[in-house]
This record gives C-alpha cells, structure tokens and sequence, in this order.
C-alpha cells in the first residue's frame, strides 16, 4: 500500500561505477590554492580591503550607521541606567572573589566597557567583572600575595602595601591575558572556543560556581580566613571555616540570609512576571542601599564588628606599567584565562545575536577583549568577560546596542567620582549573599546531569570529569584536566565506531542496519559493511577486527591454509599417493593421510594462491582429497561502504590495502562505495592501486554495487522465491533513454 499523498518515481539512468561515471560525466578542473597562494591572498591590500578591515576593526561605525534615534535611543537609556547600577554592586562584589579592595571592582566596570563600545561586535552584552575569571584572579593574587606570611620574592613589590602588591598582581596579570586574546585574534584563532564543548563549559562553570560559594562563606560567617590556592584548596578552605565556625558573627549570618531570601524570592518574581513588567525590580541595588542605611544609623562596624567596605577613594588612579616578573611567574595562568573570559563572552553573544539576528565575529571578539583587558589593566581594572545576570538585565530592560552599554559605564563613572562614598558602610556579607543568590543559575546546572546520563554517556563523563577535576584541582588545573578528557571521548568515539552489517529494505533501493528491521532482504553471499566515522592510525586495527566479525571468517588464516593445502597436494602427486583422474582426485595410498607440520616461511603462505603445476583448479566449496580440510568461505561479494568515511591516513591507506588483498586472494570481490572525491584522488595519488586492487572495484551509490553484483551473481537470487526478492526498479542501462514515467519497454533488472 502506498502512504496517502506519497508519490513514486522511476529515475532511468545507467549503472555507474566510478569509472563509468567520470568517462560519461566530464569533470570541471579546478586548481587547487597552494599556501604559497593564501600566503599571498592574506598580505595583499587594496582600497576595498583596507575598507573592509577598517569597518572591521571598529563595528561601531558599522551600527552607528543604522541607529534609530526615535526607536532605540530611550530604551538604550532605561537599560544603561538599570545595567549601571547593577554592575556598580557587581564590581563591588566580584572584587572580592580576586581579593582585591572592593573598589577596584568600579574600575573593571568602566574601562573594558569604553573599548568594548568601540571594537565589540556584540551589541547586548555587558561587558565587565565576571565571577570565574575573578576567582581565578583571585587564586593567583593570594599564591603571590598571601594573606598571611610575605609576598614571593619578586622585583617590583618592594615598598608596597600588601593591597598595592595585589593590585600590581591582578593588573600584570590582566594585561597579560589581554596580549594573549589580542594575539590570537590577530592570527585569527578564534576557532580555539570550539574545542570548548557546552558541556565542558557547564561543568566547568559548576565547578566555579561551588568554588564562588565556598570562598563567599567567610564574609557571610564573618569569618576571616585567609586565601588559599593551589589544588585541593576549596578543601582546605573548608576545613578552616569548619574549625572557626564558632567564631561566626551572627550580625553577619543574619544580615546575609536576609538579603538572600529577599533577593531570590524577588528574582523568581521578575521571572515569573517578566512579561507583565517593564523592566526587572533592581532588587539588589535596592536591598543595597536599604543595607548601606541601616549599618550607617546602627553603627553596625563599631557595635556588632562588622567588616564592611571602608573608605572608598574618589576619582581614578593614575596608570602604572605591567610588572615584568609578575608576567613570568604568572603566564601558565593568564592562558586559560583568556580562553575561558573569551568563551564565556563569546557564547552568550552569539545567543543574544541568533536572538536579535545580526552576525558576531569570534575574531574580532578576541580583539575586543584583549585591548579592553590591555588599556584597562594600565588603569588597576582586572580582567574582564560578561556576567550572564549583567547581560540579561541589559537586554531584558530594552537594550538594542552598545549604547546602553557605555551608559551603565557612565553610571559606574559617577559613582566612582561623586557618591562613592556613601557605600562605605555596606557589610561586606551583603556583597557574599548578592553573589551567592547570584550563583543559582550556575549551580541549577547539577540537573544536568540525569539528562546527560540518559541521553549521551560520553557526554556526561566529560561534564563529571570536568566540574570534579576543577572542584579538587583549581580552575585552571581543571579546565586543562576537561579538556583533556573530551579530546580523549572524541577520540574514543572516533577509535571505536558504531560499524554495522547492511540489507536492503525490501521494495526500495535503501540500505539499513538489519539489526534495526525485519522486512528485509540479504542475497546469499553477499555482504555489506558500514563504517560511521573517518579511518586513520588509531582505529584501522579495529576496523579490520570488525571486518573480520562481519563477514565470518579471518582472511589471512583462510589464506594461509588454502596455500598450505596447494603444497600438501602437490608433494602428494610428486610422491604418487594422489592422482588426477576425469572423475577428480584419487587417493592411491592407503590409509588416511595425515597433514605434515609446515615449517615453511609464513610469508609465502600470505601470497596469491598458485596453481601452476596443477592439473586444475581447485574448487575450495568442494571436498578437498587426501583428508585436507581448508575453512569454507560462502562469500563471494563484499561491500564496503565509505559514504561517512572523511579522510584517510597514510596508516590507514596502507591497512586498507593489506585487507583488501587478503579478501581478493581468498576470491571475494571487494567493492567499494559512496567514497568521497578527495579521498579517490588521495588513493590515485598515493598509489594505493596495482593488479589485485583495482580502481574498478569504486562504485558510485551502494545500489549501483548492488545491481552488479547480482548481474555477475544471479544464483544469489535465484534460491529465493518472488516474494523474497526486492522488488525495486533501476534501469541498469538505457543510452537512448532520458528522465521519465515508466516505460514498460525500458530495460529492467528486478531482483
């Protein structure tokens, strides 16, 4: 029965191998671009070109040139106003994940963002602190800088207070981070972030989150607990709030678990509300300024001993020169830096613009960061990426460009020069309940693990593997451990295909696993075998093993015994016990014969089967004389199928040969299809071909091989009935015959 509305159609063509195809079909030459060619492409400029990178290099005169004054000027407005006073309290809150003085954290919240305006090519994002980078800032500020005992010794720290010293830290290392994206932009290896799965990145952004936790507790305890880095620091840390924790200032756990029950019920509002509001209750600034009022009429520092923020200095400090040894001590660090600040950055852009549909440059992006982190770490500014809760304000509140992004810069701007000083008397434990509340998207990301379990194995033991080698080892321990172990679940994944033995669906000229359906239909002596994935040096061997799975038998072995079973009948007709009559072989001896060990050269029993000197040809599916048994070989025809096969290796060239030679000389024709061009090409010019593998043995579709084998095979029909047989129509050949609706006079082969 045919589905409701489907229709069939005869395509009439011949039966092509490749051969046969590339003699009918003339191909267009194409020269190829040697690198002495791109080499050129790349260095040669004229006025279009030196446009284009101009345009390039800065994608604000690119958008500029579109803004809407009337439409989007006012939302701009709404949302750098409500995205400023956001990353006020978020660089004054990141700052103390880098263990840095709180107001460092303003600087980080303009500076980046006024290059950013002018080199990003993102126009939602709100670029600025952002948690992970800060706690990895912060891990080497307190490995240099400790909180306890004296600073390593370092030419450059001399003479400087312990907060100069890590301010001199993070900023070295923050321009540091930004020659590095800034380098790699120029050579254009945005590309990096792609081995940075979504599951590598959830995972290691989990891990940091539990990190950002634990190193939060001390301010929401009141504890003072100094910064510990280094593997199995998060550990430690927690086994020194443990043996502190009777020491907790409850005006400090109150005062915390307020705000945060506050801040999170008021988020889930805005979530559950969005639509309905105009723009999200600014609930942090709001709990921040209600904090700040009560610890200055309550006297909380002198009355409770509450650490809070202190003297905030007004204006901006003047630039200072990165610290050369601090470079050197800290460049294994500044390198992960830069990919995970970039990564982040980029992934949330590229969601904002598929969402706004507009285009982003992974290069320029690199570009953008790395002179936003350089011109800002001269400025005492640590390393900046985007915060996803700064991001979603901007663009939920109405942003559409950057605008709004250098608004928010221009209230973190006044703040730094005029009101700065009203923050003073903010707890710092209200900073840790804002991040804190802060993190709950990140750790929500726990539940994705059952989902990764029931859905992809090996992706669930990258995340595991990641989020765990980063809670234990450091962040950036952690992410190179990640990384490590998705390399090795692609390469296992590539190592071990899923390969599979093919048939035909009956009426159809379509091929499946026969595992996966039963109405289908395997001629006799036939196999087809798939490989999913490219063949190279790390998985030839398991491709033969398969191979060999597949159709039964072990080639080699089979050769070797036919060659054995050649010498051991022709030493018996030399000797007389076996004589060729019209009738076969006759046995003259008497008795059985028994087979003599062969101590001959192995080598020469992996040869073509000889039968010179012989009477005839041996017929190995018969009865061999003289009590010689060789192992039975029921295929006469396999079909490999290259269609998901991409590349090929020079070691896997020559293991495919080595197969392919070891089937032929056990007489089974061997056929190969769907390969790709450049991989034929490949073959041609490695001299993969000689007399036994033979350029004929390439077809263009499996159906094609199909047709000839059971052309040159048609007793492999002909034991199945009518109702076996597929029942599809191909026209095998028809040179007069073009594109049309059956012709009951077209030539048919039907099987």
């Amino acid at each position: 029965m045919m589905r409701t509305g489907a229709k069939e159609f005869v395509v009439v063509r011949p039966l092509y191998s490749e051969e046969a195809f590339a003699q009918d079909h003339e191909k267009v030459y194409r020269h190829g671009k040697t690198m002495l060619d791109h080499v050129k492409d790349y260095f040669t400029c004229d006025a279009k070109r030196a446009k284009n990178a101009a345009l390039s290099l800065l994608p604000v005169i690119g958008w500029m040139k579109i803004y809407r004054i009337k439409d989007w000027l006012l939302s701009d407005i709404v949302s750098g106003v409500s995205t400023g006073l956001v990353a006020v309290l978020q660089g004054l809150a990141y700052c103390l994940l880098a263990s840095l003085p709180p107001w460092y954290g303003l600087f980080s919240a303009f500076f980046p963002v006024v290059i950013y305006f002018f080199l990003g090519t993102s126009r939602h994002i709100s670029v600025g602190p952002f948690p992970v980078l800060c706690l990895m800032i912060g891990s080497v500020v307190t490995r240099i800088v400790p909180d306890e005992g004296p600073a390593l010794n370092i030419t450059g720290l001399e003479g400087l207070t312990r907060d100069e010293q890590r301010v001199l830290v993070a900023s070295s290392l923050t321009f540091l981070t930004g020659i590095m994206q800034l380098a790699m932009g120029i050579l254009q290896v945005g590309f990096v972030v792609m081995y940075l799965s979504d599951t590598l990145v959830s995972g290691f952004t989990t891990a940091a989150a539990v990190h950002i936790l634990v190193s939060q507790l001390k301010f929401v305890l009141g504890l003072t607990v100094p910064g510990i880095s280094g593997p199995l620091s998060l550990i430690y840390t927690l086994e020194i709030i443990f043996n502190k924790i009777t020491s907790t200032n409850v005006c400090d756990v109150v005062i915390s678990l307020v705000i945060m029950v506050v801040v999170f019920i008021v988020k889930e509002l805005n979530d559950r509300f969005k639509s309905k509001l105009p723009v999200p209750i600014p609930i942090e600034v709001i709990m921040t300024v209600i904090a700040c009022g009560v610890s200055y009429a309550f006297d909380f520092k002198t009355r409770y001993g509450i650490d809070v923020v202190g003297h905030i200095p007004k204006g901006y400090e003047s630039p200072i020169a990165p610290n050369l040894h601090i470079l050197q001590e800290t460049a294994v660090e500044a390198f992960p830096m830069a990919i995970v600040g970039f990564a982040v950055a980029f992934s949330v852009a590229k969601v904002y613009s598929v969402k706004h549909d507009y285009t982003i440059d992974g290069n320029q992006e690199l570009i953008a960061f790395g002179v936003s982190n350089i011109f800002g770490a001269s400025f005492k500014s640590f390393a900046a990426s985007t915060a996803l809760s700064r991001s979603a304000v901007q663009e939920s509140t109405g942003g559409k460009t950057q605008i709004a992004g250098l608004l928010s810069a221009i209230i973190v701007m006044i703040v730094t020069l005029a009101i700065g000083f009203l923050l003073e008397p903010l707890p710092k434990s209200v900073l840790g309940a804002v991040v804190i509340v802060n993190l709950k998207g990140m750790l929500m990301q726990f539940r994705d693990i059952p989902y990764l379990w029931r859905r992809d194995k090996p992706d669930c033991v990258v995340w595991l593997g990641t989020c765990t080698a980063a809670i234990l080892l450091g962040l950036d321990l952690g992410l190179a451990a990640g990384l490590g172990v998705e390399l090795i679940s692609v390469v296992l994944r590539a190592q071990f295909p899923r390969c599979s033995v093919l048939a035909n669906i009956k009426g159809t000229d379509i091929y499946k696993d026969r595992k996966d359906y039963i109405d289908i239909y395997e001629p006799e002596g036939v196999k087809i075998f798939r490989i999913p994935s490219p063949i190279f040096f790390a998985n030839i061997e398991f491709f033969r093993s398969k191979l060999v799975e597949a159709v039964g038998f072990n080639p080699l072995r089979v050769l070797r015994k036919r060659n054995k079973a050649l010498r051991m009948i022709r030493k018996l007709l030399k000797k007389g016990d076996l004589q060729w009559t019209s009738k076969g072989f006759l046995n003259t001896s008497c008795g059985f014969i028994k087979e003599s060990e062969d101590e001959s050269n192995m080598e020469e029993l992996d040869l073509p089967t000889d039968f010179k000197d012989l009477p005839v040809r041996i017929d190995w599916s018969t009865e061999l004389p003289a009590n010689i048994i060789v192992p039975r070989v029921d295929l006469h025809s396999l079909v490999l199928d290259f269609a998901a096969v991409s590349f090929l290796d020079i070691s896997a060239l020559k293991g495919l040969k080595t197969a392919l030679k070891e089937l032929i000389r056990v007489e089974v024709e061997v056929y190969i299809v769907a390969c790709d061009p450049y991989i034929l090409k490949k073959l041609h010019d490695c001299c993969f071909f000689d007399d036994e593998v033979q350029s004929s043995m390439f077809f263009l579709t499996l159906h094609d091989a199909m047709l000839h084998i059971l052309k040159k095979h048609p007793e492999s029909t002909e034991k199945k009935s009518d109702f076996d047989r597929i029942v599809t129509t191909v026209t095998v050949h028809h040179p007069e015959g073009s594109l049309r609706s059956r012709d009951r006079n077209a030539p048919e082969t039907r099987f």
